[in-house]
């Protein structure tokens, strides 16, 4: 049976010129960037070459990118340099954040939580007015996503940067979701910590970056060592971070121009999608409702009327794999709190992602077998 892979949101498969990148590892030297030697030195300039091409990618100076094993260690290493700065201060985030965001935060120090309306937006009004509330604490951080993991809405993460900028409180983007999507000009952003991660661009696992702004103070999270100038101890996962650099480069050359193609064309997936998902009685869309408000890469599904889960195995079974907001299709005990916080049922929901690998046939074959599964599945509860 061909598979059809609609979870890039999850992982997306390796580019070929990160597959590329690893061969080319091999070819080096078994050296420690961090020695003076030949071998030392020919190891050095391959890791600085992948800095600057992910530099390149998110607008911002190479001496700016700190390497770490992905979006969940920049994350915690985000909560835990900005909550030291300021001991026992709140933690701002929205319920939407990604659960690195949400648990990393809430073990360091105490956690406050902002509203989001239907489309799982942030409030900028509401956050402005507890930046200037002066009867409370001044928050150590503010967490916002630039777009969300599960519906794809796009934060409007310039107006928080400024807000937070204005009063002097540090602020954290969560741009894994967003980054090789939609372009990130974090030099224009200012945020004083941005995390992204490999495996979403077409990296491989175990690679991921924390952006911390020229001249942010940063007390690092993983000690021991003086790798990654003193930010990040450890010796740097070379084989991973290489091919992180050749995926960025990949997306950042010319302009950005693959970036671009990649977005338009999975725009165009995603609206044939939804066309087809729709089609199918009471099935509806989740998130904003305007396109240029979300991802272009992402849908999520309501299907009134069945579970999430026996809809996903169906799905599976057809050979075509999604991904739910159900506790029972996840690790997690829990559903999904980022559709909780919009009022939606994460055990109706499918989420639907696309990538560079998907093609015309994977959007046919997924509007053939959603179409079935539900029809069967509706027909058992009749």
């Amino acid at each position: 049976m061909t598979r059809t892979y609609l979870d890039h949101a999850s992982t997306t498969p390796p580019r070929p010129e990160a597959l590329a990148a690893l061969l080319e590892w091999m070819a080096l030297p078994a050296a420690d960037p961090g020695r003076l030697h030949e071998e030392g030195r020919v190891v050095r300039d391959a890791l600085e070459e992948s800095r600057q091409h992910v530099a390149t990618l998110l607008h911002v100076t190479p001496r700016e990118v700190v390497f770490t094993s992905g979006a969940t260690e920049a994350i915690n290493a985000a909560a835990w340099g900005a909550t030291r700065q300021r001991p026992g201060a709140p933690v701002l985030f929205a319920e939407v954040e990604h659960s690195a965001v949400r648990d990393a935060s809430a073990r360091l120090a105490p956690s406050e939580i902002m509203a989001v309306d239907v489309s799982a937006r942030i409030d900028t009004d509401v956050l402005a007015a507890r930046l200037r509330d002066t009867t409370q604490a001044q928050p150590s951080l503010v967490h916002c996503q630039w777009a969300n993991h599960e519906v794809g809405t796009l934060q409007p993460v310039h107006d928080v940067v400024r807000l937070c900028r204005e009063a002097g409180v540090p602020v954290h983007v969560d741009a894994a979701a967003a980054c090789g999507h939609v372009p990130l000009d974090l030099g224009a952003l200012e945020a004083d910590l941005v995390s992204v991660s490999a495996h979403k661009i077409g990296g491989v696992p175990g690679a991921g970056a924390l952006i911390i702004r020229r001249g942010s103070r940063f007390e690092p999270f993983i000690v021991g060592g003086e790798q990654e100038r003193a930010r990040r101890a450890g010796l740097e996962a070379m084989p991973a971070l290489i091919a992180f650099g050749a995926a960025a480069a990949a997306l950042g050359a010319d302009d950005q121009r693959l970036l671009h193609q990649e977005a338009r064309r999975a725009r165009t997936h995603i609206g044939a999608l939804s066309r087809a998902a729709t089609s199918v009685a009471d099935v509806e869309t989740v998130g904003p409702a305007r396109e240029e408000d979300r991802l272009p890469s992402l849908l999520c599904l309501g299907v009134p009327g069945v579970e999430a889960e026996p809809v996903l195995i169906g799905l599976d079974r057809s050979g075509v794999a999604v991904h739910s907001g159900s506790a029972c299709s996840s690790e997690s005990i829990e559903p999904s709190p980022v559709l909780e916080a919009m009022g939606v049922d994460a055990s109706h929901s499918l989420r639907v992602s696309v990538g560079w690998t998907t093609t015309d046939d994977d959007v046919t074959a997924f509007g053939r077998a959603f179409a079935e599964v539900v029809a069967g599945l509706r027909a058992l509860r009749s």
